[in-house]
């Protein structure tokens, strides 16, 4: 960090610390259930907020204070009592600058929202037009209103919606807007990414034309409001990797988010007037970074990387604190958009608005769009007569002006534009179809959650609020949501959508038989015969001719080209069913309405496919197109160029070769890579399909079937067999299976340093039907050459013969310390030295496109010695005693690459320290003669990132000046200055040697991959070197058992991790470094673990992942040996003997008459197993079950007890649909949706058409964006200070340039718009928080799938918002949902279910439910107790609201009894003096009053009968906001008002700690006594109006 920025951030990180308090272990706090701590980083520099947990990141609790929230609270308490008047301050109006910011303009009353956004430094470098992105398609039509729009997310270019041509592939990236390139950059791109030029549009939505529907992702600017200047100021840091950012400033002005005070609600009603007003301009300030600094892009160094000196080990890089980046730029952008007035055939005129970075060809694809234009696609624009160019930006267009006449004039059809037409048509019929969805085709997938919304949300919540007509709400929740039941049905899981019953146009539409036109007719202008059946039955023959559609007079057995009488020539296919069936016209304009009013997340293809483990039954319709996609060879559409396929390998490495210099530049090459990378893992995941199912011709086709290769579209296709014996010292077979998936991960991590001039193939791997394929780019020329030749790195013999080259290992070094590979010296097979810098078996090749590529990089990461046992090696005793070293199948296990870094950066703590500690007792010596050193140099490095450790173990002393030093003295003497004496030298030497470092001047670790590798020789001059290696790995293995495994139980035992399902337990696994081989060690460690009840929830995911692993492995090798014919049978077979309580499952043979005896004989070698086609016929359930214990044994080393499903269900508690859902979605089986009863003994669960499909399982690499995971960090880590606002810009930031670069869909866009939701919610705008939730709800639902553990919260998230937004019902429907999900993927027994009761409980007593509210609270309540322990404090605050519903029905004994429970917990917790126990003991005091005051009234009663004078009895029915705050409390948000004293306090408590600060510079960390005063003074001073605190105590 910079110094001046350091100053002020550690002030704001200061103030943080006593809003944010830390929970020690033991703290009694409630942890937010919503926010997930970050896994342990491997980076000491980062303030724990920027590091990302786990896939979605939310606002993360700072670790820096410790200490308990008491005192906070407290405080809360206290000012609300005292501040009758409630002043909600805004945030950031005067907000603090450190030196070293630069602050935009003089604040201007902001008319709109003025937004803030800080980007990355090197922003300076390129023409920065990165503001005026346009917005490109579905953007700028999705059917959204007003309010979206105002959260202002520029979406650049979606692209994914422009289906190209005639595959439904995406069109071209409109590249050439983000630089200054424009058009040739253009042309570039697509020459490059091989795009046709004719893009066609899927999934429609409605222009934004007509008034009220703008889009959600169109700029505010562009929509029809006027907009205030943007300020963009750039932090001085971006530091060496992505995730390892750590923010440098804050900004002043009126930095309103942009989504809160926008005028766009008021624009619906008057959109003429305002669409006249020009876009404002818009400012960016740019800093110029300091010379100093090493800019990285996130994936990989820049050349100013090179030349930094050696200081940087390890990643742990240090700024250089001299420069403070004074320089300013500022650059005018002028960007206004425009309206031009549009003329079709047949509509009325209309206006569009638009941009002068867009492209002709958008305006194409809005009209294709648009409701009333959809049915045109051939066409062209034209202005004032001249015909426009599609590729042409509007800027470029002389004379296109506001109000400028575009006229749509119908163009000539040819063969291509009538198919292109006739497609279009097609997708506009099927629009609401979701069988492509079940089917898993062209990246659609299912969404769910306009069902339970019944399309409320759509206008962000401003509906009639129904808080008034509480009546008309049905709370009651079907049968199997209600706690305690137990059946778990099935069916509900997919709801039938009232839409996909869709309106019938048409009965028939598909090619005649009679095309293609004989030549005669050609010559008269025909292109393509259709033959068409209406509704009304009437059977016709349509000629697609060079001017249009007209009926023709054929039959279906003769063939009259005439023109039928009358023949009703329309240029549009539409046009002329419209003319000739009624039914037609009035359905398919039904349709188009419906089809535009869907939230555009529900269309937008997704970037990977997803896969559906369920579906309904569905009837098969006739389609046309979709058989001409399956017959002809799809290759010549869908890729884009005509009768050409796609060169995978050129595209992908041409992207990776465009520039980086700028965050253009950056994101057009990231957005390049993303898209090559999406296409490349579709077209391999299909013809890994086609290969498996025989489909393709090998290029050995007389070699046994095991050891054949495929070429399919110039993707190499293998299978997962050891060939040749090549991997025969490794483990055979089951090596050859697992090295793809190696070689996947070191391919995921060269791609991620992405190293200038080193190149990784393409690779994708495919499991389907038993079988592993791995699918490759081709290296140009490597098919003509025998590999012996071609390998000029590496070695093709598993280190026999090793080669190395000079180019290579100067590319490898660049990689060497990101990935922790030590370069080493082997010896080949003639005894010579050859120097490496990877393992052996990486091979160098170089292309004849001269491109120096790296392939086989299956051990790029070091051996993990726990399942590697060496003769003669003794491990450490850690490893023993967990029953390591192991055999295990194969000798390819490696450690993860999460593992090294955690290792190394624990290294790091423990150097720091021991030299810390030797540093102190040297001083202590000398303290006599002279004991200036220490201050002097702390003083003088000043923002380093010290400090780390010792807020890792909680204790701060005396150490902390000494690690300033061990910091300042590591980088002199790597800097080679003379300066250093050689005592200091020597501390450095000692510590280095005791970590393991391969330097004795500066702290470095690194592995070398060859270590213990069969083959491999090393020469005697580095036998030490390898001893310390040995020694290393030994340590490095001992390490994932001692600290990673205790690590993550703790994790689940503090509620940090919530895994719910084995997919995210895997996640928090790998995220620790630790492999699914450990399951079983994990699940005993967790059997042993004291508070065992506690982890019950993990100790079920366990098992049944253990379980369904085990089977998966089973399932495998038992489908290699089934034929096509056999294969539902075979499955349906297998899932009975795995799940069914039926004794003796038949399988049925495929029948008799089908199978002829001769044929069987001949074909027998095309089945790739060896087993006799019907041996799986023979497997029983007893033989299975044992099978998979075995495996478990085997693989996992867990014995389990069990002998068939029944006895699993019942020892381990799991449920059967839970196994069926976790085997299917490993296996990629589907299944039919319907209720299947798994206990019948009489007949067997699953029926051969219970089978529906069997999908690929891919696993592929994924690019990331990088600059914008810097803003998301950076948002982060804003909010995480208190600076909301400040946070917001930076996320809504992050969320442009993440749509920049994926396009609409994609997880990182999904935690983008939760976090967003979020903050908007608690800044207090409920309808922006709703919209935003809900695109995050669709976005989850479509990109991980309808049922997962994420899918889950966004609904709890969205229910919150709704419930604030008086949609009651609404937010009921979704809680109802999540909790059914729930129940589906886990069962009832897991905390996070506590969480989802609560909510439905309180909104419930909202409603006066009381008894309903009552199962759901007790129920929540009996969860708490046994995850959190009876005495914590979630569970008092479960009493508290188990009370309060007892009193609202008046039954006071019980209300009494509950809230004693609570306040003994709250006494024993917190003490008697504390704000709750106190706020307990009065409730408790009125609840006595009430039951005594009911208690008279009774006696009255009994004494005087009917004539008895009663009181009145306050019964008090809950308000809404009273319920509303009760929710906030139990989802982890607390809200803080300040009084305008509190401010003064503030301002002059933050003034007080700058120059406290200024005096101690000592990093990040404060003297003990120092805080002490912290703590004193921080209670009068809470900063920043409304602060999440991100936990809660009740």
């Amino acid at each position: 960090m910079i110094m001046g920025n350091g100053l002020f951030a550690n002030c704001c990180r200061q103030v943080t610390d006593l809003l944010f308090q830390t929970r020690s272990c033991n703290s009694p706090d409630e942890r937010s259930p919503l926010l997930p701590k970050p896994p342990p980083s491997s980076c000491p520099e980062v303030p724990e907020a920027a590091q990302c947990a786990g896939p979605y990141p939310d606002i993360i609790p700072s670790k820096a204070a410790t200490g308990s929230l008491q005192k906070c609270t407290k405080y809360i308490q206290d000012l609300s009592e005292t501040n009758s008047k409630e002043e909600m301050v805004p945030d950031c109006e005067k907000s603090y600058v450190g030196p070293g910011t630069v602050t935009a303009g003089p604040p201007q009353q902001a008319e709109a929202s003025r937004g803030v956004a800080v980007l990355p430094a090197d922003l300076g470098e390129g023409p920065a037009r990165l503001v005026d992105h346009a917005q490109s398609l579905e953007a700028r039509q999705s059917c959204v209103k007003p309010e979206d729009s105002s959260s202002a997310h520029r979406s650049c270019h979606w692209e994914k919606h422009v289906a190209a041509a005639d595959g439904g592939d995406a069109a071209p990236p409109h590249t050439g807007r983000g630089h200054s390139e424009g058009q040739a950059a253009l042309r570039l791109d697509r020459a490059q990414m091989g795009l046709d030029s004719v893009p066609e549009h899927r999934g429609v939505a409605p222009s934004p034309g007509r008034p009220g529907t703008l889009s959600s992702a169109l700029p505010a600017s562009v929509g029809k409001t006027p907009t205030a200047p943007r300020t963009v100021v750039l932090p001085c840091e971006v530091s060496s990797k992505a995730r390892d950012t750590s923010t440098g400033l804050v900004v002043m002005g009126p930095a309103a988010c942009p989504s809160t005070s926008n005028p766009d609600s008021q624009v619906q009603t008057l959109p003429s007037k305002q669409q006249k007003k020009k876009r404002k301009k818009k400012k960016l300030t740019l800093l110029e970074h300091p010379p100093g600094l090493a800019l990285m892009n996130g994936s990989g160094p820049h050349e100013s990387l090179r030349g930094e000196k050696d200081a940087r080990q390890n990643g742990h890089e240090e700024a250089d604190p001299g420069e403070d980046g004074n320089d300013q730029e500022v650059i005018v952008i002028q960007d206004t958009g425009f309206t031009v007035k549009i003329y079709a055939p047949g509509v009325e005129p209309f206006s569009l608005q638009v941009s002068p970075q867009e492209m002709v060809q958008e305006i194409h694809q809005v009209l294709m769009d648009r409701e009333d234009t959809c049915h045109r696609t051939c066409f062209s624009l034209q202005l004032d007569g001249n015909v426009l160019d599609n590729f042409a930006e509007l800027k470029t267009i002389e004379g296109l002006q506001e109000g400028s006449l575009l006229k749509v004039v119908e163009e000539p059809y040819t063969v291509r534009e009538a198919r292109i037409h006739v497609r279009h048509i097609r997708d506009l019929l099927k629009s609401l179809d979701p069988s492509d969805a079940f089917n898993g085709v062209d990246c659609n997938s299912l969404s769910f959650l306009s069902v339970f919304t019944e399309g409320d949300l759509g206008d962000s919540g401003k509906r009639k609020k129904k808080g008034t007509e509480m009546d008309q709400i049905d709370c009651t929740p079907p049968e199997h949501i209600l706690p305690g039941s137990k059946e778990r049905p099935l069916c509900a899981l997919q709801p039938q959508n009232r839409d996909w019953k869709p309106l019938q146009c048409l009965k028939v539409l598909t090619m005649s038989g009679w095309n293609p036109p004989p030549g005669n007719r050609k010559m008269h202008g025909d292109l393509m015969y259709l033959y068409v059946i209406t509704v009304e039955d009437r059977h016709v023959s349509i000629t697609a001719s060079t001017r249009g559609f007209y009926l023709n007079q054929s039959t279906a057995y003769n063939f009259n080209p005439k023109p039928a009488n009358p023949s009703f020539l329309s240029h549009s296919l539409v046009e002329l069913l419209n003319q000739i069936s009624p039914t037609f016209k009035k359905n398919f304009s039904a349709l188009q309405k419906k089809r535009v009013q869907r939230h555009p997340f529900e269309r937008i293809a997704t970037p990977f496919q997803v896969y559906s483990w369920t579906a309904p039954q569905a009837e098969h319709a006739m389609d046309c197109v979709r058989a001409e996609d399956a017959y002809t060879s799809r290759l010549g559409y869908e890729e884009h160029i005509p009768g050409q396929t796609r060169d995978w390998n050129e595209e992908l490495q041409t992207t990776r070769e465009l520039p980086r210099k700028n965050l253009p530049e950056r994101l057009l090459r990231e957005r390049a890579i993303f898209k090559v990378h999406s296409d490349f893992t579709a077209a391999a995941t299909r013809g890994a399909m086609a290969v498996i199912d025989g489909n393709v011709m090998a290029i050995n086709p007389s070699e046994e079937t095991k050891m054949q290769m495929f070429i399919w579209n110039n993707i190499f296709f293998s299978l997962g067999f050891d060939v040749r014996d090549h991997y025969k010292d490794f483990g055979g077979d089951v090596a050859a299976y697992v090295a793809p998936t190696n070689d996947l991960n070191g391919v995921r991590t060269y791609n991620a340093v992405d190293v200038e001039g080193l190149y990784t193939l393409g690779t994708v791997v495919v499991d389907y039907r038993g079988y592993r394929v791995t699918a490759q780019s081709i290296i140009p020329g490597i098919l003509e050459r025998e590999q012996e030749q071609s390998v000029i790195y590496g070695s093709i013999d598993f280190g026999k013969t090793v080669v190395s080259h000079p180019k290579y290992l100067e590319l490898l070094e660049k990689t060497s310390r990101p990935l922790k590979i030590q370069k080493h010296k082997v010896l080949n097979d003639k005894n010579e030295e050859v120097e490496l810098c990877s393992s052996v078996e990486c091979k160098g090749i170089i292309g004849n496109d001269g491109r120096h590529y790296i392939l086989d990089l299956l051990r790029t990461f070091p051996p993990d010695l726990n399942f590697l046992p060496v003769e003669g090696e003794e491990m450490p005793e850690e490893c023993k005693k967990m029953g390591f070293p192991k055999q295990h199948r194969h000798k390819l296990c490696c450690l993860r690459q999460e593992l090294v870094d955690a290792f190394v950066e624990h290294r790091y703590l423990l150097f720091m320290k021991l030299a810390a500690l030797q540093l102190m007792q040297q001083k202590a010596n000398k303290q006599e003669s002279s004991g200036g050193l220490g201050n002097g140099a702390c003083a003088e490095n000043g923002a380093t990132e010290s400090g780390r450790p010792e807020a890792e173990d909680g204790k701060i002393d005396d150490t902390v000046t000494g690690l300033d030093q061990v910091k300042e003295l590591a980088e002199t003497i790597a800097s080679d200055d003379g300066a250093v004496d050689p005592k200091s030298r020597e501390v450095i030497r000692n510590a280095c040697k005791a970590v393991g470092s391969i330097s004795d001047t500066s702290f470095d670790i690194r592995f070398n991959p060859d270590i213990f590798s069969p083959g491999v020789r090393f020469p005697e001059s580095s036998k030490e070197e390898v001893q310390d290696q040995k020694q290393l790995l030994k340590d490095a293995a001992a390490f994932l058992l001692s600290c990673q495994i205790p690590g993550l139980v703790k994790d689940c035992l503090d509620h940090t991790v919530l895994p719910m399902d084995g997919a995210t337990l895997a996640e928090a696994m790998h995220q620790r470094g630790i492999n699914m081989r450990y399951l079983g060690k994990v699940i005993n460690f967790i059997t042993k673990t004291p508070g065992r009840a506690q982890l019950d929830h993990i100790f079920k995911i366990g098992i049944s992942e253990l379980i369904t692993r085990s089977a998966k492995h089973i399932f495998k090798t038992y489908l290699q040996g089934v034929e096509l014919s056999g294969l539902s049978a075979a499955i349906s077979h297998f899932l009975n003997c795995f799940l069914s309580s039926f004794p003796n499952p038949i399988a049925h043979l495929p029948a008799d008459e089908l199978v002829s005896k001769k044929k069987n004989k001949k074909r027998k070698n095309r089945n790739l197993g060896n087993a006799d086609n019907t041996a799986w016929a023979s497997m029983t359930p007893q033989e299975l079950w044992k099978n998979i214990c075995s495996e478990a044994k085997n693989y996992f080393d867990f014995s389990l007890e069990c002998e068939n499903a029944d006895q699993a269900a019942e020892v381990y508690n799991l449920q059967k649909i839970t196994l069926l859902r976790e085997i299917s979605l490993k296996t990629g089986v589907q299944i039919l949706l319907k209720e299947y009863n798994f206990d019948n003994r009489h007949k067997p669960t699953f029926t051969e058409e219970d089978i529906l499909n069997i999908f690929p399982v891919v696993k592929h690499v994924n690019p990331k964006a990088s600059d914008a995971f810097h803003f998301f960090q950076s948002g982060q880590a804003k909010v995480q200070q208190g600076f909301l606002k400040e946070g917001c810009e930076l996320i809504n930031e992050a969320l442009n340039l993440f749509n920049n670069v994926y396009g609409a869909m994609h997880v990182e866009i999904c935690a983008c718009l939760r976090l967003l939701a979020r903050l908007n919610y608690i800044m207090g705008d409920y309808s922006e928080a709703l919209s935003n939730q809900q695109k995050a709800v669709l976005m989850s639902e479509r990109v991980l799938g309808i049922e997962h553990p994420n899918t889950i919260q966004e609904y709890m998230h969205l229910a919150l918002y709704c419930f604030a937004n008086s949609q009651l019902s609404t937010a009921l429907n979704l809680l109802y949902r999540a909790r059914y999900l729930m129940l589906l993927v886990f069962g009832e027994d897991h905390p996070e279910m506590a969480l989802l009761d609560n909510n439905i409980g309180l909104v419930l007593h909202g409603v006066m439910e009381y008894d309903l509210s009552l199962r759901f609270l007790e129920n929540a309540l009996a969860i708490s107790s046994k995850y959190h322990g009876s005495k914590s404090l979630k569970v008092a605050l479960s009493h508290h609201l188990v009370a309060r519903v007892y009193e609202s029905k008046a039954e006071f004994r019980s209300a009494l009894q509950h809230e004693k429970e609570g306040y003994t917990i709250y006494k024993n917790q917190l003490g008697e003096h504390h704000e709750k126990t106190k706020e307990s003991s009065e409730y408790l005091k009125y609840l006595t009053q009430q039951a005594v005051a009911l208690q008279r009234t009774m006696n009255e009663i009994y004494k005087n009968g009917s004539n008895a004078n009663i009181m009145p009895l306050k019964f008090t029915a809950p308000s809404m906001a009273s319920v509303l705050e009760q929710l906030n409390i139990i989802n982890g948000i607390l809200f803080i008002p300040l009084s305008q004293k509190d401010l003064e306090n503030l301002k002059a408590e933050v003034q007080r700690r700058q120059q406290l600060q200024e005096s101690i510079k000592s990093g990040e960390q404060l003297e003990p006594e120092d805080k002490a005063v912290e703590e004193k003074e921080a209670e009068p001073s809470m900063p920043s109006a409304e602060i999440p605190l991100t936990q809660s105590s009740a």
